[in-house]
């Protein structure tokens, strides 16, 4: 739907704001555009990474006394899960492209709309 062209979109638009059958549909108060800026709105953070580790790590240091020489296992286990993570983030950071995430950051938006303004329909 959306590769195929605004064309049908402004006509759906067209069709909805019309009077033809009765009362329009919409009844819009402003263009409808889009803005030519966008909201710098914070990216959310994923989910923590390593908990089973982290749980697994404190369990072990409760039962023998906070024990380092008892549970370097378990510690060794949290090192390597939190290494990987952190690589992981920092290979998509470098990235740092819309094919990963497939949404736009809002500095990427702003950034496009710069580079492409609206044209300025006249009505």
């Amino acid at each position: 739907m959306a590769a195929s062209g605004g064309g049908g979109l402004q006509a759906r638009v067209a069709r909805l704001v019309s009077r033809q059958h009765g009362r329009p549909v919409l009844k819009p108060n402003k263009a409808l555009v889009l803005a030519d800026r966008v909201a710098n709105r914070r990216i959310r953070r994923g989910e923590a990474t390593c908990i089973t580790e982290m749980s697994v790590m404190m369990a072990c240091w409760k039962q023998n006394e906070f024990s380092e020489r008892a549970c370097a296992k378990e510690i060794q286990a949290f090192y390597a899960c939190t290494a990987k993570a952190e690589a992981e983030r920092k290979a998509k950071a470098s990235l740092g492209s819309v094919e990963q995430t497939g949404t736009l950051t809002p500095r990427q938006a702003l950034k496009l709309l710069q580079r492409y303004p609206n044209k300025k329909h006249e009505t």
